[in-house]
């Protein structure tokens, strides 16, 4: 759990989106082919780890990598941090696909994060700046084949002495099946008792599942409620997937939140989504207890209760419903001709073209984004943009079509968004200042003319940019107003400029966008990553796309569409 940021949001309540390769595997075997895997769901958890930190418990996070041909890792995913422990159980889960032919080598590698990231996002942490610990490795297929699909590793670290003991890491692998059914609950407490001693307690939620061998795995967990013995969480929804059966037995504490990761338990509850259905329809709190600290089989029944204000069934569609059904996901491109970048006839320039053919990093992140979006857009045809560029004998425009065609803003393929920017390179001359409002405002316009004549479309703005937005407050106007349509924003920050002013366009620290005239944006749709922050580690489509099926999700659902069968 990241301090503050990570540590006080809600994990794994959400009916989370399947990953996007899922629509590559529908496809193959919609037309015949074999599909690409047997989907399985990674559960961590590590015990017994090696100490780093001095006056408190390490901050453990796990990096999952896959080993390719050639003995080469490639980052695969990250768990969430856990703070001042030596016995982590993860809650993030990973889906990983399992082929039988071939052998799948998984390295997992366990690193202590330093205080002074705490508050950066899990996916933005270079692990080359965190204290490893140790590194373990198997192949899948020795994860599937035991009884009970769970393998325990010792982990390893070279630059220590073999008689020193890291830890060990435990992966457990559970097959997914497609489930749609789900459940949405509103949970409430009502006294709760106080462990703070200038304020009252500040209360989350954490949700675990109880195996057949009596482990116990979290699922979820809701955000922090400050300062309340009687709070109500945000609805919280759990797949099938996640609970097993509705007669599955569930453990529900309820803990005081502390920065330093040691939560104080303030009750627990055991039931099941049968028991906490009943709950609801009689409307009845459960008392929560607490295991005596004398003897661990008597219980103490506390004051504080646990109700169940909501309680529904439904059908949560996921990503790879929408797509397979016809739903489209179209590209949109917007580029900083600003005099920033530096003269694009100059090598130090970031509009310079290589002539030997090497991508600068407007064009990186254009072919890393649109190479992966295009296959859901059947026309292939990319609304393209240029801001803060001023054409030969005109005025500094920004919202310029990229291609030079005043009537047509539209190019063909990916191809025709790099040669449409070779070419304005030529024909435009960068001036200033760095403006969003205008292209974000271009692209709600469509997206608003889609939604209005129910197409099955969803738009994806992408803007690329070597410094920080000079309309700041504007930008936020208009991404608030634009949050009720089927409209992300990808937003890239390439060369040396300090984009922290811009992360306040990425809500990933779960506080919405707020407009000057107070209206709050529905939804977040920015997704904001510096390229320098991310090369070397993980691609720039990874880290941009990462959040796109829930935000997509999260329309579809509010506005109650469903696909298209």
């Amino acid at each position: 759990m990241e301090i503050d940021r990570g540590g006080k949001e809600a994990v794994g309540g959400d009916g989370a989106a399947q990953r996007v390769n899922d629509a590559v595997d529908h496809f193959l075997q919609s037309k015949g082919f074999r599909g690409l895997y047997t989907s399985l769901e990674l559960s961590l958890s590590a015990s017994d780890l090696r100490d780093l930190d001095i006056f408190s418990k390490s901050d453990p996070m796990a990096v999952i990598y896959l080993k390719k041909k050639g003995g080469a890792l490639e980052e695969f995913a990250r768990t969430e941090v856990v703070m001042n422990t030596v016995n982590p159980v993860w809650i993030t889960k990973f889906t990983i696909n399992y082929e039988f032919e071939t052998v799948q080598q998984l390295v997992f590698r366990v690193y202590d994060v330093d205080s002074p990231y705490h508050n950066v996002p899990v996916k933005m942490l270079k692990v080359g700046e965190q204290d490893f610990i140790g590194e373990a490795s198997c192949a899948l297929s020795e994860i599937v084949t035991r009884r009970d699909c769970s393998l325990t590793l010792s982990l390893q670290n070279p630059s220590v002495s073999s008689g020193q003991r890291l830890g060990s890491i435990t992966v457990r692998a559970e097959e997914t099946f497609v489930s749609r059914v789900a459940v949405e609950m509103i949970f409430r407490c009502i006294d709760l008792e106080n462990k703070d001693i200038f304020s009252k307690s500040d209360p989350f939620l954490r949700i675990s599942k109880v195996m057949e061998d009596g482990m116990v795995v979290p699922i979820c967990k809701t955000e922090v409620i400050d300062n309340n013995l009687n709070p109500v969480w945000k609805p919280v929804v759990l797949t099938a997937q996640q609970y097993g059966s509705k007669e599955n037995p569930l453990v529900i504490e309820c803990f005081d939140f502390n920065k330093n990761g040691v939560h104080e338990l303030l009750g627990k509850f055991q039931g099941s989504i049968a028991d906490l259905d009943k709950l609801s329809q009689q409307k009845l709190g459960a008392n929560f207890y607490r295991p005596s600290s004398v003897n661990h089989d008597h219980q103490k029944i506390l004051k504080g209760q646990l109700f169940v204000d909501k309680f529904s069934e439904k059908i949560q569609h996921n990503f790879l419903d929408y797509i397979s059904s016809g739903f489209e996901l179209n590209f949109m491109v917007a580029i900083d001709f600003t005099a920033s970048n530096g003269n694009p006839r100059f090598p130090d320039s970031l509009h310079y073209i290589d002539p030997f053919g090497r991508l600068n990093a407007y064009q990186q992140a254009i072919v890393g984004v649109g190479e992966v979006i295009q296959f859901y857009d059947s026309d292939k045809r990319f609304p393209a943009w240029a801001f803060g560029g001023r054409p030969a004998n005109g005025t500094v425009s920004h919202c310029l079509n990229l291609n030079g065609n005043p009537r047509e803003c539209e190019v063909v393929g990916i191809e025709g968004i790099m040669s449409s920017y070779s070419m304005a390179l030529h024909n435009l001359s960068l001036a200033g200042p760095t403006l969003f409002g205008p292209v974000i405002n271009k692209a709600a316009e469509l997206s608003a003319q889609s939604s209005s004549s129910y197409q099955n479309k969803y738009f994806i703005l992408l803007i690329i940019t070597d410094g920080v937005v000079t309309d700041i407050q504007e930008t936020i106007n208009t991404i608030v107003r634009a949050s009720d349509l089927p409209l992300s924003i990808l937003i890239v920050g390439v060369g040396g400029a300090d984009f922290k002013q811009m992360e306040i366009l990425d809500s990933d620290n779960g506080k919405r966008l707020q407009s000057s005239t107070g209206r709050l944006a529905t939804r977040d749709i920015v997704q904001f990553v510096p390229m320098r922050d991310v090369a070397g580690e993980i691609s720039i489509a990874q880290s941009l796309l990462e959040e796109l099926p829930g935000q997509f999700l999260e329309y579809m659902r509010s506005k109650g569409i469903k696909p298209l069968y």
